[in-house]
């Protein structure tokens, strides 16, 4: 027994053509321009500059010294006897 879901894809599969003929049927259509198309690469570029600023100054503003080296700047303790 099958399910009427899966029975009824399959009916209209038949009745209509193969899956290929559908798929390809949807390629030729005209194609209208819509906001990704329009404005895609420009906010995907003005959101990459976003970020990149923002870290910038976040990481220049908050004070991190980047691994500073000890050398000349530790001065050893005196030893101490008892």
């Amino acid at each position: 027994m099958m399910f009427p879901l899966a029975k009824y894809a399959l009916l209209n599969i038949r009745r209509s053509g193969t899956i290929q003929r559908i798929a390809s049927g949807q390629t030729h259509m005209k194609h209208s321009p819509n906001f990704h198309d329009k404005y895609g690469n420009t906010v995907l570029a003005s959101g990459t500059i976003f970020c990149v600023v923002t870290w910038v100054v976040f990481t220049t503003q908050m004070g991190i010294k980047w691994n500073p080296s000890p050398v000349g700047r530790v001065i050893p303790k005196e030893w101490k006897e008892k």
